[in-house]
């Protein structure tokens, strides 16, 4: 059995090259998507380990004839070694490996494309899915001695995973929402990706010597409170220790929504710390309406004060993720009004603005704030009291923001 998560595929088919050509004709012609909730109703990727609680595990090895105790071995090469090929796993008997890798190890994720950049200390990969269906991963590498491009600080790895394949939010602004909903991922699709970038920081295939996945974030494709029960089972698996998950600290672990008030409510009673991390994009309606369909059903009063909830019920202080617009979002004036709107309990130590300079869509009418702009706006909220920072522009050059490398391999 090959490696299921890093065999290189032979770029994108042609149907895959005339559907991105179609998606790029509709951006520069202006022509926006529906705002969908419910992902198309489409084949299911087989069954994986990674999809497995504990208890499925032992329940499955026993529907296959082993003992119990067999469920706790596969676990420790699946999590503790990074391992996804039983072949070599020589605790197991030869049989038993075959029966092993058919049943619980199908292939997940195929490479199309890797493309790095910032001296090798960023990756970016174009998954293709079992069913054809494209995501992206982004591992990002800082602190590396000698890797200017890799910034300063300790040396850790962050993982941008994708949770569909497409996303129905539709924003106007992104090549992902452009694109449409295809399908929810699976719980093994999510983890796939990160038992990939794992690999790559172990076997030293990333600048900076050997390491591990220390943050993960649910900010690639698609809208992950919209594929709310496999991302409580991957985030469940990645914060288990080992052997039965791969022991990430759940704070160390992000999970971003444009705006699902209901899934807010419940991630707040899940008893995770994880930290919570809001696309807002705009402080008033009108505007946000336009950027954000999802606003239609809940407006900006609503999805920060669940916001407010969920750092009420966590002690998580919340990130508002603020994509600069030029022209559109990026007037001193809104800077003000998007300070008032956060303002809770009397002041704004609840939150922290992050401000992504927008990485724009090939053809498209949105494009990034001129850097005058972008310093007034942060001086702006600066003055109110507001914790802001400018998101660093990883992997512009490859592509970096969702959506986007697919779009560009289509085109070459």
């Amino acid at each position: 059995m090959t490696d299921q998560s890093t065999t290189a595929g032979d770029g994108l088919r042609p149907d895959e090259i005339s559907a991105y050509s179609a998606l790029e004709d509709r951006v520069r012609a202006g022509a926006t998507m529906p705002l969908t909730m419910a992902a198309p109703r489409r084949g299911k990727p087989p069954r994986h380990w990674l999809d497995l609680s504990r208890d499925e595990r032992r329940d499955a090895v026993r529907g296959l004839g082993l003992p119990a105790f067999r469920a706790d071995q596969i676990s420790r090469h699946v999590f503790e070694h990074l391992d996804l090929d039983p072949s070599g796993w020589t605790d197991l008997p030869a049989g038993d490996r075959t029966r092993v890798a058919e049943a619980f190890l199908p292939s997940l994720l195929t490479s199309v494309r890797p493309l790095s950049c910032d001296g090798g200390t960023t990756l970016k990969t174009l998954w293709r899915l079992f069913d054809g269906s494209l995501i992206e991963s982004v591992l990002m590498r800082y602190g590396v001695p000698g890797v200017r491009a890799s910034g300063s600080g300790r040396n850790r790895a962050t993982l941008c995973i994708s949770s569909q394949a497409g996303c129905g939010m539709a924003c106007p602004f992104c090549a992902t929402g452009q694109g449409g909903l295809q399908r929810n991922l699976s719980a093994a699709e999510i983890l796939a990706q990160v038992m990939a970038g794992a690999r790559s920081l172990r076997d030293g295939e990333i600048p900076g010597g050997p390491g591990r996945v220390n943050n993960i974030v649910f900010m690639g494709m698609g809208e992950p409170m919209a594929n709310y029960k496999a991302i409580m089972a991957t985030i469940r698996t990645l914060t288990a220790t080992a052997p039965q998950g791969l022991g990430i600290s759940a704070r160390g672990i992000t999970v971003s929504t444009v705006g699902l008030v209901p899934r807010i409510n419940q991630l707040a009673t899940e008893g995770l710390p994880v930290t919570l991390a809001v696309s807002l994009h705009a402080p008033d309606d009108e505007l946000r309406d336009e950027l954000c369909p999802i606003n239609t059903r809940w407006n900006v009063a609503e999805l920060v004060d669940a916001a407010h909830g969920y750092f009420v019920a966590t002690k998580r202080r919340v990130s508002i993720e603020y994509a600069l617009i030029r022209d559109v979002n990026d007037q001193v004036e809104r800077a003000g009004l998007l300070a008032d709107v956060l303002r809770r309990d009397g002041g704004h130590g609840w939150v922290h603005v992050n401000l992504i300079p927008l990485n724009p869509t090939p053809g498209s009418k949105w494009t990034a704030s001129r850097r005058r702009d972008e310093t007034a706006f942060v001086a702006a909220l600066e003055r109110r009291g507001v914790a802001v920072t400018v998101r660093d522009t990883r992997g512009r050059e490859i592509d970096g923001a969702c959506g986007q490398l697919a779009a560009s391999v289509a085109a070459e």
